[in-house]
């Protein structure tokens, strides 16, 4: 979606740096971008993951789908332009606090791998840790207590990702969390251990 840029703009440097900032947090300031179905365990994940960190002495914040869509996207619907711009939009948000030196932990469903390769072009190349958070239609299903699923599947709800709208499974990510067959508690600390090896904490 090509958008026009306002004019007579200049970025404006201020005196204290990232590495300031990541100094002062001693962490640094990344993105942790979990993408997956609906359903899968992206926000429960996300909430546990900044629990811990929290307990663990860094800052972190959740940027969730849903909750993102009650105000700052909340003029946006579902339609593949809308996607593109939900996922824009919180890409900016999330690289303004990881500059900030935080730990953006994002859980959004982000179908599209052009929409989720443009967040990361935003960043240096380990500053986006995109993390797939994977589980089959048929277990989402048996999950799915509000009958979204089925209901997608019987054409009551359109554009529903992974039934009536695409979603483009990550190709490399830097780290796959298979909800399928790991507990919450495993999956965090698979991500707190990608953290540790990084000397992201």
């Amino acid at each position: 979606m090509e958008r026009k840029k306002s004019e007579n703009v200049v970025w404006h440097e201020g005196k204290i740096k990232k590495e300031d900032r990541e100094r002062f947090l001693r962490q640094k300031g990344v993105i942790l971008w979990l993408t997956g179905l609906s359903g899968s365990g992206k926000s429960t994940i996300a909430h546990e993951l900044e629990y811990r960190l929290l307990n663990m002495g860094h800052l972190a914040y959740v940027l969730d789908g849903d909750n993102i869509r009650h105000g700052l996207n909340g003029d946006l619907g579902f339609s593949p332009q809308d996607r593109e711009e939900n996922i824009r939009r919180i890409g900016e948000v999330a690289k303004l606090f990881a500059d900030l030196g935080i730990i953006a932990i994002t859980a959004f469903i982000s179908p599209y791998k052009k929409d989720r390769q443009r967040v990361r072009s935003l960043v240096k190349e380990d500053e986006f840790v995109e993390i797939y958070v994977k589980c089959s239609i048929d277990v989402l299903k048996q999950r799915d207590t509000k009958g979204m699923y089925e209901k997608a599947l019987r054409g009551e709800i359109k554009e529903f990702t992974g039934v009536s709208a695409p979603y483009e499974e990550p190709e490399n990510p830097e780290l796959v969390l298979n909800t399928e067959k790991e507990s919450v508690e495993e999956s965090v600390n698979k991500v707190l251990e990608y953290l540790k090896n990084k000397k992201i904490i």
